[in-house]
């Protein structure tokens, strides 16, 4: 079995992902801060805490994956509240997505929730996303594809309109109790898969214009074409293009990226 990672700070300070690679266990993990822009602990945010905090409840590999991720959300709620968090304000909150997976010896144990992706490609070059699901920052790209300013207020009340919808509308580990049933598990069989993509939102390739749901042809055509180092040098290449985000919407120039491909 081959493993390769990758673990890189976007634009921001400091970087908020991280990954577990730990025998035959493997995640990604995307923090996401308080829209408060508080710092911990000196100078750590609440999405780093939160993306370190969960990657270290799963790096124990001790416990069938759901039971760790309500672990890794109940440790999140601890955390927030040792540093006194105000938990009734929703947007005070840290949270992370999670895409984890297990590897038996003839089976995958898989866990996902948030905006981190699984993908199994098979040896006749098909792939299966795991998960498939509907973009939760649609909305918020579409608006920054007109108005082009991560600074207008109303892109900031559109954040905060879709930060205060998680585990309504979409999942994340951020110490709710909802946040388990946004939780998605399962099993699958490893015969004729030839590799297994875990990647947070940072690897992404940037589309001029926001797709509902994402399309990742492109991706995995790309990804077999490059490996998983020039497929991240390759998105970076094209965001540095693009420096002042005109023309392809996110949230910054460039986003972390935590990933993992595994070749059983």
């Amino acid at each position: 079995m081959k493993i390769e990672h990758i673990l890189e700070k976007g634009s921001g300070r400091l970087n908020e992902d991280a990954v577990v690679l730990e025998k035959n266990l493997y995640g990604v993990f995307d923090g996401a801060s308080s829209l408060d822009n508080d710092l911990f602990d000196g100078d750590k945010t609440g999405g780093l805490i939160a993306s370190s905090t969960a990657s270290h409840i799963f790096s124990k590999n001790h416990f069938p994956l759901l039971q760790l991720g309500c672990q890794a959300n109940q440790a999140i709620l601890s955390k927030m509240m040792a540093q006194q968090v105000d938990l009734n304000r929703r947007h005070s909150l840290w949270s992370t997505s999670a895409a984890v997976v297990r590897l038996h010896k003839n089976t995958l144990e898989w866990l996902q929730t948030g905006d981190s992706y699984i993908i199994v490609i098979y040896t006749d070059d098909s792939y299966k996303v795991l998960l498939e699901q509907e973009d939760h920052d649609y909305e918020t790209l579409m608006m920054l594809k007109k108005i082009k300013s991560c600074q207008a207020l109303e892109f900031k009340l559109q954040v905060k309109k879709i930060r205060a919808n998680m585990n309504k509308t979409y999942g994340v580990l951020n110490g709710e109790p909802d946040a388990l049933d946004f939780v998605n598990s399962g099993s699958l069989p490893l015969n004729h898969v030839k590799t297994i993509l875990l990647f947070t939102d940072g690897l992404q390739l940037p589309s001029s214009t926001p797709e509902k749901k994402r399309c990742f042809d492109r991706f995995v055509t790309l990804y077999q074409k490059l490996g998983l180092t020039g497929l991240k040098n390759h998105i970076r290449k094209v965001e540095s293009l693009d420096p002042e985000i005109q023309h392809y919407p996110r949230f910054k120039c460039h986003d972390d990226i935590a990933a993992i491909a595994i070749h059983p």
